[in-house]
């Protein structure tokens, strides 16, 4: 089994946190600090909630004013890094939001080598115009983790993030800033300006339509950014996007010998298989699947899956695919009923039922 993520806070890592900030500020408990972390709450928190005790144990150690705080925690900051050192931006987020100008200076230093994208959300909600006029000049850095903040930062609908409502209503802001990084010779970059606006298409599908029309066919990067962000359309099978990108509806195809498992069992596969065959090329051609899962209430919740998109130049393909029903956390599967669809250029072409078993009893 995968080691928990918040068990990368092991002792070892808040002694050397501890002595980082120690080199900072000589009057730092280290010890006392180090205790107090490992208090006995500790193995009952999970990650977020072991990011705030860490936050509250340093604001506890660090009787000083906020911006002697950060300037204990700035230079300390820079030997941790990736998800595990967001606890430097929270920080910002619990006792900044009163101190706009010293806090957008941590997160700028902050998100390098981490991300800010979490706590700078707070200042977006209080100080909309300001902050995101912050984030238009931010989008100008020369540094891509202080880029990708201003465009990540202010996604819609961001994962495991408080949303921002007035970006659902609207995204014109969020559009600006799009605009200044759409051509970004970072990668990096690039795929949060796609995953942008592929949480704007959830809201407003036009925008990313538009956006679409206006940049496909200009360079292969800006194609991807395009593809990246239109996977929400293309799965919801959008007839304008899916014309956008040449996935017109394959009359032209049909699909032999279809096969799948009749009963599947918990914690084992759903294998199936197809061939598509036509008088002519395949052409250009998305291939998904949808599982059509059986909900408590005896509904059923539908979830497309890739398979393939792209041009075919021969007349016919084989497929042979399989699907794990392994209950996880994110997701519980009920015995009965299923369905398994074929969908071509976003059109559901066959579909057949297969029931979910449990011999484990």
């Amino acid at each position: 089994m995968a080691e928990q993520l918040k068990n990368v806070y092991t002792k070892e890592y808040i002694k050397k946190l501890a002595f980082k900030i120690e080199e900072n500020y000589q009057e730092f408990d280290s010890d006392s600090f180090i205790n107090s972390i490992f208090n006995p709450t500790w193995k009952s928190l999970e990650l977020k909630a072991r990011m705030r005790h860490i936050v509250i144990t340093l604001n506890e150690y660090l009787p000083l004013s906020y911006k002697k705080q950060l300037e204990v925690l700035k230079p300390a900051s820079k030997d941790f890094g990736s998800f595990e050192a967001m606890f430097f931006q929270d920080f910002v987020e619990v006792y900044g939001l009163d101190d706009f100008e010293n806090s957008m200076e941590a997160l700028e230093v902050f998100t390098q080598g981490s991300s800010s994208e979490f706590a700078i959300r707070q200042f977006i909600l209080k100080y909309e115009d300001k902050t995101m006029k912050r984030m238009k000049l931010w989008s100008k850095s020369s540094n891509e983790d202080i880029r990708r903040l201003s465009c990540e930062g202010c996604r819609p609908r961001l994962p495991w993030a408080v949303s921002l409502p007035k970006f659902k209503d609207n995204p014109l802001k969020v559009l600006e800033i799009i605009e200044e990084l759409k051509n970004d010779k970072s990668l990096y970059v690039r795929k949060s300006v796609a995953n942008n606006l592929n949480d704007i298409s959830k809201d407003n599908p036009h925008f990313v339509i538009e956006f679409v029309k206006k940049n496909l066919g200009i360079s292969k990067e800006l194609d991807w950014v395009c593809k990246h962000a239109s996977r929400t359309l293309l799965k919801k099978a959008d007839d304008e996007i899916l014309g956008l990108f040449s996935f017109a509806q394959a009359h032209h195809v049909d699909i032999l010998n279809f096969t799948c498992d009749e009963i599947v069992n918990i914690n084992e596969y759903l294998n199936f298989s197809f061939e598509i065959v036509s008088d002519e090329p395949l052409g250009n051609l998305r291939i998904e699947y949808g599982l059509y899962y059986l909900k408590a209430n005896n509904t059923h919740n539908k979830k497309v899956f890739m398979i393939s998109q792209n041009a075919v130049k021969s007349k016919s393909k084989k497929f042979i695919k399989k699907q794990s029903f392994k209950n996880m956390t994110t997701r519980k599967h009920y015995l009965g009923k299923h369905y398994i669809s074929i969908i071509i250029n976003g059109k559901q072409m066959i579909k057949k039922e297969f029931i979910l078993n449990d011999t484990s009893n």
